[in-house]
C-alpha cells in the first residue's frame, strides 16, 4: 500500500512529501496527523535545521482536503468532518508558530488545504506551474485554513476578490502578491533542495540566487477595478457595483459570482473583515473552526459537493439563491463561538 505521506530525514533536512497523486495530494486526517507528528519529533532534534514540504509526484502540490469525506460526514452528524478540521487547523497553527525554518515548494496546483500548508511556511516558492486559489465558495464552503488571516492582509481588496471568485493565480501573480516569497523556474526546484541540504543556514540567499524572472502579474492590471468594485464588505453592494460597471472585467466577474454560494460568499466577507483585526493566528483558527463545523452541515455545502464533485452537473441549487436571501441573523448564527468543550484548541 502506498504511503499518502512520506516523512524522511536527509542530513539537516526534515522532508515531508505529500503522496496522493491520483487525488492531487488532497489532505486526509491521517496525513495531517503525520505532519504534526513529524514536526513534533523534529522540534527538539538539533540535527534537523530546516523542514521542506513538497509533493512526491504528479501535477499538483496539494488540491485541498478530502471534500467527499467532509460532505458524507456533514450529511450525517458531522463528527468526522469536525475531527478533520480540528487536526488540519492544528497542523496549520503548528507550522505558523514553528521555530525552525520551513520551506514549501508550491510547484503545481495549490488550493484550499494546500494554501493552509504552504502559507505558514517562512519560505514559499512558486514556479511557472503554480496555480494558487481558494475556490471554496463554488462548493458552498469558505476559504478556511487561515484564509481569513492571509487574504485579509493582501493589498487593497484583492483578498476579497480572490475569496469570492476563487480566481486562480499563476506563479507570477502569487509571487507579486507576496503569497510566495520566491519565484523559481520548475527546473531549478531540485537544485534548490540540494543546496538547502548543503547549507541550511543560507536559504534566503540561495533562493534569491536561483530566482528567475516571473514575468507579468496580469491580475495587478485590474487592481484599481478590484479595489473599487469590491470596496464594500456587503455582498449586495459588490453586486450593485459590478452591475453598474460596463467593463468586460466587471461583467465576467459578476457572471462568476452568480455561480457561487451567496451564503458562503457572505461568510467569506465577514471572515476577512474579522480576520484583519484578529489578534493572533490561534484566534483565527478558533473562529474558522466554529464556522467550518456549522457550514459543513448546511445545505449549500452538501449541494455544492453534489453538483461539482459527485454528479458533476455544475448546476448547484443554492438556498438562499440570492445575496438578499441570506440574512444577517444566519451569518451571526454561523459565526457564534462554540461552547468551550467543543471549541478548537492548538496542539
Amino acid at each position: 500500500m502506498t504511503q499518502d505521506l512520506i516523512v524522511t530525514t536527509e542530513g539537516p533536512i526534515g522532508r515531508i512529501r505529500l503522496n496522493r497523486p491520483k487525488a492531487i495530494h488532497a489532505l486526509t486526517t491521517a496525513m495531517c496527523e503525520g505532519v504534526l507528528d513529524a514536526l513534533e519529533a523534529w522540534r527538539g532534534d538539533d540535527a534537523i535545521r530546516v523542514i521542506i514540504i513538497d509533493h512526491a509526484e504528479g501535477r499538483g502540490f496539494c488540491a485541498g482536503g478530502d471534500i467527499r469525506m467532509l460532505a458524507e460526514s456533514g450529511a450525517k452528524d458531522g463528527a468526522e468532518a469536525r475531527a478533520f478540521f480540528h487536526t488540519e487547523y492544528r497542523m496549520n497553527h503548528r507550522l505558523f508558530t514553528y521555530a525552525k525554518d520551513t520551506v514549501a515548494f508550491m510547484d503545481g496546483i495549490t488550493m484550499g488545504g494546500g494554501v493552509g500548508l504552504s502559507q505558514p511556511c517562512r519560505y514559499r516558492v512558486a514556479t511557472e506551474n503554480t496555480k494558487f486559489a481558494m475556490p471554496e465558495t463554488g462548493i458552498g464552503l469558505f476559504p478556511d485554513v487561515g484564509g481569513g488571516w492571509y487574504l485579509s492582509r493582501l493589498p487593497g481588496r484583492v483578498g476579497q476578490y480572490l475569496a469570492l471568485t476563487g480566481h486562480r493565480l499563476d506563479g507570477a501573480e502569487t509571487f507579486a502578491l507576496g503569497l510566495a516569497t520566491h519565484y523559481l523556474s520548475a527546473g531549478m526546484v531540485e537544485e534548490a533542495k540540494r543546496r538547502i541540504g548543503d547549507d541550511p543556514f543560507a536559504i534566503r540567499a540561495m533562493l534569491e540566487d536561483l530566482s528567475g524572472e516571473p514575468g507579468p502579474a496580469r491580475l495587478l492590471d485590474q487592481r484599481e477595478a478590484i479595489d473599487r468594485l469590491f470596496a464594500s464588505d456587503r455582498l449586495e453592494d459588490i453586486y450593485d457595483a459590478l452591475q453598474a460597471d460596463v467593463s468586460d472585467f466587471a461583467r465576467e466577474t459578476l457572471a462568476t459570482l452568480k455561480t457561487k454560494s451567496p451564503q458562503t460568499m457572505k461568510v467569506s466577507l465577514k471572515l476577512l473583515l474579522d480576520g484583519k483585526a484578529m489578534p493572533t493566528f490561534e484566534d483565527e483558527m478558533r473562529q474558522e473552526y466554529a464556522v467550518g463545523a456549522r457550514v459543513v452541515q448546511r445545505h449549500d455545502f452538501l449541494e455544492g459537493v453534489r453538483a461539482v464533485i459527485v454528479d458533476k452537473d455544475n448546476a448547484p441549487r443554492w438556498n438562499p439563491a440570492t445575496p438578499e436571501g441570506v440574512s444577517d441573523h444566519v451569518i451571526d448564527q454561523i459565526f457564534a463561538p462554540l461552547p468551550d468543550h467543543e471549541a478548537w484548541t492548538p496542539a
